[in-house]
């Protein structure tokens, strides 16, 4: 009897020679694909499937599960990984490892299967997010394993056994994509000195079709979850999808960046996260009128474990859990509205308000109205410094 694995199948060109590859070392494949807010054709996917020797196909659409369950946890973080990436990618990866590991319980299947590359992080992400939901399942990376060592390889491996797939050597680019934004490498952008082509991205407009007036945008927020956009209500979905059609005629959330892999190489990306970048934007600023100095200052420098944790597959461990908490706990006066002006590539918060400010008029003017006394402040200098006299 053939052993069954559970492969997560996004139809790219890994996945696809990863189910003929499995197929011919004597398992029985079930494709399993996972929509996190990328662009799929389902039926087309999973007639390619089939065509790769898939026994069965698998779908599951896991947007609202991924943006309540991962995405707002991670904004109210407040974490960008190296300062410039949003975690779109790295964000889909315990989701779908989670989505792998069920399908296998219900398939009855002791292997699971990923079609992610020996220099990747997704790796990682995947097989640590398995080992912890279940060890007693077996990994098979394929990449790492079989004697195909280039993209090129590949591709003349699929085109032999009749595998039918859209990457050609003229369009070289792997793209990962979902609601919270694009991941895009290889091909020109594999050299850092070379500006990414205009042809690479896919969510956000060129500068030449810019608007050439600004938008302005009010973000609503309710305990550090954006509800509202100008007003009007959304679900987690739609407000998403709409921010970053608004801000993607903006050129709102491009991102080049060489950042530091978990294996320890670098590699250069660029990103497209036109909602993600306005949302952090306004989120940030509503924090700074509400939060007090202490509290914020040392929410910032949490964030940035919290978004190393998130890079590096960790979402299912004890840290990560007790820094959910830790963040609920700085959010639940994160309730008000602000307003982020777009414009030529810019995301800027240029008005915030809030039932919960801790902002006094009173207390910061410089004119009339003024109560803050001055006197004051020779004593507090004195005490401040202090401990740093010589006599």
């Amino acid at each position: 009897m053939a052993k069954k694995v559970i492969l997560a199948y996004s139809g790219g060109l890994d996945t696809s020679v990863a189910v003929k590859w499995l197929k011919d070392k004597g398992y029985t494949v079930v494709a399993y694909m996972s929509n996190v807010g990328q662009e799929v054709n389902v039926s087309k996917i999973a007639k390619r499937a089939k065509a790769a020797g898939a026994a069965k196909f698998i779908y599951h659409d896991l947007k609202k599960e991924f943006v309540k369950d991962f995405v707002w946890p991670t904004l109210k973080a407040g974490a960008v990984y190296e300062d410039k990436y949003y975690l779109a990618t790295a964000l889909s990866r315990p989701l779908i490892a989670k989505g792998l590991v069920e399908t296998a319980h219900k398939e009855k299947a002791h292997f699971v299967a990923h079609g992610c590359t020996g220099k990747g992080n997704d790796q990682v992400r995947f097989e640590v997010t398995i080992n912890i939901l279940d060890p007693k399942l077996k990994v098979i990376a394929p990449v790492r394993e079989w004697e195909l060592p280039t993209r090129d390889a590949e591709i003349r491996y699929a085109k032999m056994h009749g595998i039918p797939l859209e990457v050609t050597k003229k369009s070289p680019y792997s793209i990962d994509e979902n609601v919270w934004g694009t991941s895009i490498e290889c091909g020109v952008l594999e050299d850092p000195w070379k500006e990414p082509p205009e042809g690479a991205y896919r969510m956000t407009a060129p500068p030449a079709k810019w608007p050439k007036k600004a938008e302005e945008v009010k973000i609503n927020f309710l305990k550090g979850i954006p509800v509202g956009i100008n007003g009007k209500r959304y679900d987690g979905l739609a407000l998403i999808d709409k921010l970053n059609k608004i801000g993607g005629k903006h050129g709102i959330g491009r991102t080049d960046l060489v950042e530091n892999r978990l294996i320890g190489i670098k590699s250069r990306e660029i990103y497209e996260a036109p909602a993600a970048t306005i949302l952090h934007e306004a989120q940030k600023d509503l924090e700074s009128l509400v939060m007090d100095r202490e509290l914020l200052h040392f929410k910032r420098s949490v964030s940035a474990k919290y978004a190393e944790l998130v890079y590096n597959g960790l979402w299912y461990t004890p840290l990560k859990k007790v820094l959910d908490k830790l963040f609920d706990a700085t959010q639940s006066r994160i309730t008000g509205e602000v307003r982020v002006k777009l414009y030529k590539g810019r995301a800027v918060s240029v008005g915030r308000k809030s039932a919960n400010s801790l902002y006094k008029k009173e207390l910061a003017t410089y004119g009339a109205g003024d109560i803050f006394d001055q006197s004051l402040a020779k004593g507090f200098i004195e005490l401040w410094g202090l401990p740093y006299r010589k006599n």
